[in-house]
Formats: C-alpha cells, sequence, structure tokens
C-alpha cells in the first residue's frame, strides 16, 4: 500500500474529478448529430457571442455604415440561410465589417461577419450565399465552442487569451486589446480543423439549397480560392486563408456534394446591382490603404492628401476622415487633428478608434476633461492598452494614483511598446507597497559555507533601498535564525545582485527561505 504526499494527492484527485467532468460531458452535436465532448452548453455559447460580438466588430475596423441597403442585403440572404440550419433558435446577427481585407468569420452562438472587400471579390448572390452558410454552419455546428473545450480540457479548465487587434486596412493602429476584448480578438483569428471546414462546407451547400440557391457556386468559389492561395495573394492569405485554408480535398469533396443536392439560384444580376456602389468607390479606399502605409513611414503630407483623395471619391466614410485626423496628429497639429476626429465621429460615432484619438489630441492640447470623456469613450467600445495608459497618465497628473494604478495595470504586460511604459509606470507606483512582485531573490550556498543571496530586478525601474529578510530552518520547519539584509547601492533595471549573509549552511540543514520586504524606485 503506497501513500500520497499532500501534493501527489491533490493531482490524483484533480484527474479523477476532470475525468469525471469529460466523461459527463457529452452530447449530440446539433448538426451532424454525432455524439461529442461538450462543456460550453447553448446558454454560455450564445453569452460569449452576445459578450464579444462588439469587441470583434471594433477589432476589425468597425461596421460599413457607407451603404445601409448593402449590408440589409446581406442580412436578408443570411437570414434566409440561417432559417434552414440546424439550429434557427439561436439569436442570429449579421454585419458587414469596414475592412477591404477579403474575410468573414463566426462567433459562438451566431454571431456572423463579413468583410467589406470580400464582398467586391464575389460575383453571385449563390457566392454570398456559399460564404455565409459555412459561417453558419462554424456557430451552428459549435466549432468555436469546440475550439475553446479544447482549451479548457488541455488547460484544466483555464484558457488564456490575448491578440493584437490591427490588421486589415488598420496594420498601422498597432494596438492591443486588453482584458476581455482580447478574448474577442482570440476568437475571431483561431484557425479552424480540416474535419470543421469540411463539414463546414458540406452542411452550408446543403443550406444552400434548402434556400434555393445553387450549391455548385460554393465549388466555383472554392476553386477560385485554391487558385488564389497557390498564386500567394497576400491579402487573402492574411485574410480568409489563415482561419479557412483552401485544399483541393475541399474542391472535390464540394464537387461531389453538389452534385447529390441538384440545382438552383445564382441571382448575379441582383448582386452585381448591389455591390456596384462598393465598387465604384474601391479607388477610394486603395487610397485610403496607401494613406495607411505613408502615416507608418511618417509622410504625413503624403497621407493627408491621398485621404483627400479618398474623401473626394467617397465624402460619407468616416475613416478618411480620421485619416486627415492621424496625418495632423504626426505632424503635432493637434488642434486640426481634433477637428478631422469631430467629422469622423459626425459620419459614425460608433467606432473606437476615432474617440480615442480624438482624445489623444486633446490631451495634448491640456484638455484633460476632454480627453478623460474620449478614451473612456473608446474603452466601452474596445479596451486597448493605449487608451488606459492615458487614461493613467491623466489620472496620475490628477493625483489619483489608487485609478492611475488600475489603468496602468491594465495595459503593462504586453509585447509593445505602449505596454514596456505602462509597466514602468506600474512599477513605479506600486513597488514599495508590493516589492516582491518586482524584485526576485534566491538563496545558495557559496564554497566557504556561507548562505549568499541573488537579488534580482525583473522590473524596468532601477531600485534602491532594498531589504531583504532571511530565515534558516531546521528539517521539521522550526526557525534556527534570521537575518535583515540591506541590500547596498540600486540595483538596475532588469540585473541582480548577488551578496553574503551572516547565516552558514549549517544553520541551514531545513532550508532557508527569503522574502523583500522593502525597496523603493532609484532617484
Amino acid at each position: 500500500m503506497s501513500i500520497l504526499r499532500p501534493r501527489a494527492w491533490s493531482q490524483s484527485l484533480w484527474v479523477l474529478l476532470a475525468s469525471v467532468l469529460l466523461l459527463s460531458a457529452c452530447g449530440v452535436n446539433p448538426v451532424t448529430g454525432k455524439r461529442e465532448f461538450q462543456l460550453v452548453s447553448e446558454a454560455q455559447e450564445i453569452e460569449i457571442g452576445e459578450e464579444n460580438y462588439l469587441f470583434a466588430r471594433q477589432a476589425q475596423g468597425g461596421e460599413y455604415s457607407v451603404d445601409p441597403t448593402l449590408s440589409a442585403y446581406v442580412s436578408e440572404v443570411a437570414a434566409r440561410l440561417a432559417a434552414v440550419s440546424d439550429r434557427p433558435e439561436l439569436p442570429y446577427e449579421f454585419v458587414v465589417i469596414n475592412d477591404s481585407t477579403p474575410n468573414a468569420w463566426a462567433l459562438p452562438g451566431g454571431k456572423i461577419a463579413v468583410n467589406r472587400g470580400l464582398l467586391s471579390e464575389l460575383d453571385s448572390e449563390a457566392e454570398l450565399a456559399a460564404v455565409l452558410a459555412h459561417e453558419i454552419v462554424h456557430a451552428a455546428a459549435r466549432h468555436g465552442a469546440k475550439g475553446m473545450e479544447r482549451g479548457i480540457a488541455l488547460q484544466a479548465g483555464v484558457f488564456a487569451v490575448g491578440a493584437a487587434v490591427a490588421g486589415g486596412d488598420h496594420p498601422q493602429y498597432a494596438d492591443l486589446a486588453v482584458g476581455a476584448a482580447s478574448l474577442a480578438s482570440n476568437l475571431i483569428h483561431s484557425k479552424y480543423g480540416r474535419g470543421a471546414e469540411l463539414e463546414a462546407d458540406r452542411y452550408g451547400m446543403e443550406y444552400m439549397a434548402r434556400a434555393g440557391y445553387d450549391p455548385a457556386a460554393a465549388v466555383d468559389l472554392q476553386q477560385t480560392f485554391v487558385r488564389l492561395a497557390e498564386g500567394g495573394e497576400r491579402s487573402w492569405l492574411a485574410g480568409l486563408f489563415a482561419s479557412h485554408p483552401p485544399s483541393q480535398e475541399r474542391v472535390a469533396a464540394n464537387r461531389d456534394t453538389a452534385a447529390s443536392l441538384g440545382s438552383g439560384e445564382r441571382h448575379r444580376e441582383r448582386y452585381q446591382r448591389m455591390i456596384a456602389d462598393l465598387k465604384r468607390v474601391a479607388p477610394a479606399y486603395a487610397k485610403f490603404q496607401q494613406g495607411r502605409e505613408a502615416l507608418a513611414k511618417g509622410e504625413f503630407e503624403r497621407a493627408y492628401a491621398l485621404a483627400g483623395g479618398a474623401i473626394a471619391i467617397e465624402p460619407r466614410e468616416a475613416h478618411f476622415y480620421s485619416l486627415l485626423g492621424d496625418a495632423r496628429l504626426g505632424q503635432k497639429r493637434y488642434g486640426d487633428a481634433v477637428e478631422h476626429y469631430d467629422q469622423a465621429l459626425a459620419r459614425n460615432d460608433q467606432f473606437y478608434y476615432y474617440y480615442r484619438q480624438r482624445g489623444l489630441a486633446r490631451q495634448e492640447l491640456n484638455d484633460p476633461s476632454g480627453a478623460r470623456a474620449d478614451l473612456q469613450k473608446s474603452l466601452t467600445l474596445l479596451p486597448t492598452e493605449l487608451a488606459h495608459y492615458a487614461l493613467g497618465n491623466l489620472a496620475l497628473a490628477n493625483d489619483q494614483a489608487s485609478v492611475a494604478l488600475a489603468h496602468f495595470r491594465a495595459a503593462a504586460g504586453q509585447k509593445s511598446e505602449v505596454g514596456r511604459q505602462a509597466y514602468a509606470q506600474l512599477a513605479r507606483l506600486d513597488l514599495a507597497e508590493n516589492p516582491d512582485r518586482y524584485l526576485q531573490v534566491q538563496a545558495a550556498v557559496d564554497g566557504r559555507g556561507r548562505v549568499m543571496l541573488r537579488v534580482g530586478n525583473r522590473s524596468p525601474v532601477a531600485v534602491g533601498d532594498v531589504v531583504v529578510h532571511v530565515g534558516a530552518f531546521d528539517p521539521s520547519g522550526r526557525l534556527l535564525a534570521r537575518e535583515r539584509v540591506r541590500v547596498p547601492g540600486t540595483v538596475a533595471a532588469g540585473q541582480a545582485r548577488v551578496l553574503a549573509t551572516g547565516l552558514s549552511a549549517g544553520a541551514a540543514v531545513g532550508g532557508v527561505r527569503a522574502v523583500v520586504v522593502q525597496a523603493r524606485v532609484a532617484r
């Protein structure tokens, strides 16, 4: 008979409980009819989708608001397909995203989006139906939820997320979603496996046939995708193909499925009429993209001119006025920048970026109340590290240390320049109260039998006045000796100091424990 140590017993109990959980978490997939492992309930699917849909839309460029008729048309086609799906009761929502990258995505619970850039590349309503039906299957067949369940199982009930939100038309925004918003970014960037893609193709074509569309349009579309992938088209590789990789296997499977389903309507003329205006304004969005690239290079006047050219073609697009503001912000013409962000918000007051950028400009104009209002509004639409960092600095200037700490903590830890700056501010405010969060101390014995300490500074600031408490214990855990050790001088950021204590190895037969009890930011 073996006796488990407490830690081993705890681990074994967890394995047993996890096994019971996995065995009891079986259900039937509503699309395939197969029994499967399920930890996320339908109510949780819906809740996840609803909580992350706003953040996901914002992270990808916001909604395409210039042509409401086109958005209504896409929603009408999608609703027709959802009504004949295997889960028509889901609270489906469909939106057109204002991004030129060809892409589409689905969140758990039926929250689905298709990019403006993909619509302009499709040929018929049937091809649109193929894209939408594919995404509806991803939601109906729980593909997103199953990905989350795999993460839960692999990490014993906890999965970590965090992702960049910029992309497509907006790589130069280079911001990071923080907090709950990072889950939304992770969900829409998840790559589906081979099985999920084949299922979405097959059942999506069945939905097309039920709704009266020609399922062969899905075959044509997949063939086009394969050609584009083989040609290395950058926008497609960064967009739809990143999460929905095409293949000849899918083409062949789709062809077999189409042969078993019969024919239907394509509605090419109607589709071409609906996207005619989208094609007309395509040169404007091309200028906008060129302007974003010029902005990233510091070519502010060129970016401003390109934005003006885009506005001449399509004066209703808020993104173009925001680019004017970004160019003036880069030139430190903050008053002009605010005016241009005002113009963007007059056309679309539901996109986080315009508020955040205007808040940054107002901060430079010494308008803290206006800056604070704009930055806080941006956080309600999409929490980002840059907005948190700016609000932290505003709170610090107003002697609101606790508020500043919360904002810096939200922004810190990201692998970006803003994240590093936020962590530095956090350390300056928090180090004196919680030195053990930033300093790491280790004990060892040298060749002369002395107990040595290695004090490492993991913070981005130099630290001084460091005090460490060291205790030596016998095998039963009883304290034999202790010492208060002051580290002379300062410990530079990212560096360590090694020093001797007055304790000997003989006194520490049961081990040594050391803890940092005092430190301050070096002046």
